[in-house]
Protein backbone atom coordinates (compact mmCIF):
# COMPACT_ATOMS: atom_id res chain seq x y z
CA UNK A 1 0.00 0.00 0.00
CA UNK A 2 1.37 3.33 -1.09
CA UNK A 3 0.49 6.38 0.88
CA UNK A 4 0.94 10.11 -0.41
CA UNK A 5 1.16 13.32 1.89
CA UNK A 6 1.04 16.77 0.94
CA UNK A 7 2.37 19.34 3.15
CA UNK A 8 1.58 23.27 2.80
CA UNK A 9 1.07 26.09 5.13
CA UNK A 10 -1.11 29.64 6.11
CA UNK A 11 -0.11 32.31 7.85
CA UNK A 12 3.60 33.22 6.72
CA UNK A 13 3.31 36.40 5.34
CA UNK A 14 0.95 38.00 8.14
CA UNK A 15 2.46 40.23 11.20
CA UNK A 16 0.08 39.22 13.11
CA UNK A 17 -0.66 35.14 14.73
CA UNK A 18 0.28 31.99 14.19
CA UNK A 19 2.13 30.64 11.36
CA UNK A 20 0.13 26.69 10.53
CA UNK A 21 1.93 23.84 8.57
CA UNK A 22 -0.11 21.20 7.64
CA UNK A 23 0.65 17.47 6.53
CA UNK A 24 -3.02 15.38 4.80
CA UNK A 25 -1.83 11.60 4.11
CA UNK A 26 -4.36 9.24 2.32
CA UNK A 27 -3.77 5.95 0.49
CA UNK A 28 -2.62 7.01 -3.30
CA UNK A 29 -5.40 4.69 -4.92
CA UNK A 30 -7.80 6.93 -2.43
CA UNK A 31 -6.81 10.18 -4.44
CA UNK A 32 -9.96 10.40 -6.05
CA UNK A 33 -11.74 10.85 -2.85
CA UNK A 34 -10.03 14.62 -2.57
CA UNK A 35 -11.04 15.19 -6.40
CA UNK A 36 -14.94 14.18 -5.41
CA UNK A 37 -14.96 16.60 -2.16
CA UNK A 38 -13.25 19.33 -5.06
CA UNK A 39 -10.45 20.09 -3.44
CA UNK A 40 -8.22 22.61 -4.68
CA UNK A 41 -5.68 24.78 -3.73
CA UNK A 42 -6.79 26.97 -0.84
CA UNK A 43 -6.64 30.52 -1.90
CA UNK A 44 -9.49 29.14 -5.10
CA UNK A 45 -11.78 28.58 -2.25
CA UNK A 46 -14.18 30.55 -0.34
CA UNK A 47 -14.22 30.53 3.65
CA UNK A 48 -17.19 29.18 3.80
CA UNK A 49 -16.67 26.46 0.74
CA UNK A 50 -12.87 25.72 2.68
CA UNK A 51 -14.47 25.24 5.98
CA UNK A 52 -17.38 22.66 4.42
CA UNK A 53 -14.43 20.64 2.19
CA UNK A 54 -11.89 20.69 5.97
CA UNK A 55 -14.58 18.88 7.63
CA UNK A 56 -14.90 16.12 5.36
CA UNK A 57 -11.23 15.85 4.90
CA UNK A 58 -10.63 15.16 8.13
CA UNK A 59 -13.15 12.12 7.75
CA UNK A 60 -10.79 10.36 5.06
CA UNK A 61 -7.10 11.89 5.57
CA UNK A 62 -4.77 11.52 8.35
CA UNK A 63 -3.64 14.60 9.29
CA UNK A 64 -1.26 16.58 11.31
CA UNK A 65 -1.25 20.16 12.64
CA UNK A 66 1.65 22.26 13.68
CA UNK A 67 1.43 26.08 15.12
CA UNK A 68 4.25 28.14 15.32
CA UNK A 69 3.91 31.27 17.64
CA UNK A 70 5.29 34.69 16.76
CA UNK A 71 7.74 34.17 19.52
CA UNK A 72 9.09 31.26 17.57
CA UNK A 73 9.21 32.68 14.15
CA UNK A 74 10.89 36.10 15.27
CA UNK A 75 13.51 33.72 17.10
CA UNK A 76 13.76 31.57 13.62
CA UNK A 77 13.93 34.81 11.59
CA UNK A 78 16.17 36.98 14.40
CA UNK A 79 18.43 34.02 15.32
CA UNK A 80 22.45 33.13 13.80
CA UNK A 81 21.97 29.70 12.42
CA UNK A 82 18.26 30.15 11.22
CA UNK A 83 15.19 31.56 9.11
CA UNK A 84 12.05 31.34 8.22
CA UNK A 85 12.49 28.98 5.61
CA UNK A 86 14.81 26.59 7.67
CA UNK A 87 11.92 26.64 10.64
CA UNK A 88 9.05 25.31 7.94
CA UNK A 89 11.56 22.61 6.65
CA UNK A 90 12.48 21.79 10.84
CA UNK A 91 8.63 21.13 11.26
CA UNK A 92 7.69 19.46 7.67
CA UNK A 93 10.45 17.42 8.96
CA UNK A 94 8.42 16.23 12.14
CA UNK A 95 5.50 15.88 10.46
CA UNK A 96 6.31 13.83 7.66
CA UNK A 97 8.27 11.81 10.25
CA UNK A 98 5.45 11.51 12.11
CA UNK A 99 2.72 10.27 8.86
CA UNK A 100 5.79 8.31 7.65
CA UNK A 101 4.27 8.13 4.06
CA UNK A 102 6.09 6.40 0.97
CA UNK A 103 5.73 9.80 -1.10
CA UNK A 104 5.17 13.80 -0.33
CA UNK A 105 4.32 16.47 -2.21
CA UNK A 106 5.92 19.73 -0.27
CA UNK A 107 5.04 23.44 -1.52
CA UNK A 108 8.70 24.63 -1.23
CA UNK A 109 8.95 28.01 0.59
CA UNK A 110 12.16 28.42 -0.67
CA UNK A 111 13.84 30.24 -4.05
CA UNK A 112 16.48 27.10 -3.86
CA UNK A 113 14.14 24.14 -4.18
CA UNK A 114 16.88 21.93 -4.60
CA UNK A 115 18.77 22.87 -1.30
CA UNK A 116 15.29 23.15 0.48
CA UNK A 117 14.92 19.23 -0.57
CA UNK A 118 18.57 18.04 0.08
CA UNK A 119 17.66 19.67 3.90
CA UNK A 120 14.63 17.50 4.31
CA UNK A 121 15.90 14.32 2.87
CA UNK A 122 18.94 14.31 5.19
CA UNK A 123 16.56 14.89 8.15
CA UNK A 124 14.02 12.29 7.65
CA UNK A 125 13.96 9.23 9.48
CA UNK A 126 12.92 6.73 6.85
CA UNK A 127 12.73 6.45 2.88
CA UNK A 128 10.13 9.28 1.59
CA UNK A 129 9.71 10.28 -2.50
CA UNK A 130 9.93 13.51 -2.16
CA UNK A 131 8.17 15.93 -4.77
CA UNK A 132 9.13 19.31 -3.75
CA UNK A 133 8.42 22.35 -6.06
CA UNK A 134 6.70 25.85 -6.28
CA UNK A 135 2.96 26.19 -6.49
CA UNK A 136 3.23 22.32 -5.41
CA UNK A 137 -0.37 23.26 -3.62
CA UNK A 138 -1.95 23.82 -7.60
CA UNK A 139 -0.45 21.07 -8.78
CA UNK A 140 -1.08 17.83 -6.00
CA UNK A 141 -4.40 17.22 -4.63
CA UNK A 142 -2.98 16.05 -1.86
CA UNK A 143 -1.33 19.36 -1.42
CA UNK A 144 -4.05 21.16 -1.49
CA UNK A 145 -6.03 19.32 1.00
CA UNK A 146 -3.30 20.13 3.41
CA UNK A 147 -3.72 24.33 1.91
CA UNK A 148 -6.85 24.03 2.70
CA UNK A 149 -6.89 22.33 6.73
CA UNK A 150 -3.83 25.16 7.36
CA UNK A 151 -5.96 27.97 5.99
CA UNK A 152 -9.18 26.94 8.20
CA UNK A 153 -6.87 26.13 11.44
CA UNK A 154 -5.02 29.63 10.85
CA UNK A 155 -8.13 31.59 10.11
CA UNK A 156 -9.80 30.05 13.59
CA UNK A 157 -6.66 31.11 15.15
CA UNK A 158 -7.23 34.40 14.45
CA UNK A 159 -10.86 34.37 15.39
CA UNK A 160 -10.17 33.41 18.70
CA UNK A 161 -7.54 36.18 19.03
CA UNK A 162 -10.01 38.54 17.97
CA UNK A 163 -12.26 37.52 20.91
CA UNK A 164 -9.78 37.08 23.29
CA UNK A 165 -8.47 40.82 22.78
CA UNK A 166 -12.17 42.30 21.73
CA UNK A 167 -10.42 43.84 18.71
CA UNK A 168 -11.03 43.62 15.12
CA UNK A 169 -7.74 44.05 13.72
CA UNK A 170 -8.60 42.66 10.05
CA UNK A 171 -6.40 39.83 7.90
CA UNK A 172 -3.00 40.43 10.24
CA UNK A 173 -1.35 41.19 7.03
CA UNK A 174 0.77 44.62 6.65
CA UNK A 175 -0.76 45.84 4.23
CA UNK A 176 -4.36 46.03 5.90
CA UNK A 177 -5.15 49.07 6.36
CA UNK A 178 -7.31 47.48 9.62
CA UNK A 179 -4.35 45.81 10.73
CA UNK A 180 -2.18 48.80 10.46
CA UNK A 181 -4.20 50.98 12.38
CA UNK A 182 -4.28 48.44 15.09
CA UNK A 183 -0.34 48.05 15.37
CA UNK A 184 -0.46 51.90 15.66
CA UNK A 185 -2.52 52.01 18.52
CA UNK A 186 -2.03 48.77 20.17
CA UNK A 187 1.42 48.10 19.73
CA UNK A 188 2.35 47.61 23.20
CA UNK A 189 -0.50 46.06 23.96
CA UNK A 190 -0.72 42.78 22.91
CA UNK A 191 3.14 41.80 22.12
CA UNK A 192 2.69 37.74 22.23
CA UNK A 193 0.55 38.18 18.84
CA UNK A 194 2.89 40.18 16.59
CA UNK A 195 5.75 39.54 15.15
CA UNK A 196 8.44 41.54 16.17
CA UNK A 197 11.00 40.72 13.67
CA UNK A 198 8.80 42.25 11.24
CA UNK A 199 9.42 45.12 9.15
CA UNK A 200 6.00 46.56 9.15
CA UNK A 201 6.81 46.47 13.48
CA UNK A 202 9.93 47.64 13.58
CA UNK A 203 9.29 50.60 10.88
CA UNK A 204 6.51 51.48 13.70
CA UNK A 205 8.81 51.48 16.52
CA UNK A 206 11.42 52.93 14.68
CA UNK A 207 9.25 55.94 13.62
CA UNK A 208 8.06 56.11 17.15
CA UNK A 209 11.41 56.47 18.29
CA UNK A 210 12.03 59.53 16.01
CA UNK A 211 8.89 61.16 17.24
CA UNK A 212 10.00 61.23 20.46
CA UNK A 213 13.53 62.27 19.44
CA UNK A 214 11.91 65.04 17.12
CA UNK A 215 10.12 66.42 20.40
CA UNK A 216 13.26 67.53 22.18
Amino acid sequence: MVYICGLDESGRGPVIGFLVIAGALIKENEINKLRELGVKDSKLLSPLQRESIAKELRKIVKYKLIKLSPREIDGAVEGQNSNLNWLEADNTIKILNELKPNKAYIDCPSNNIEAYKNYLQKKLKSDIELHVGHKMDFIAEICSAASILAKVERDKEIENIKKKIKIDFGSGYPSDPKTQEFLKKHYKDFPDIIRKSWASYKNLIENKKQRKIGEY
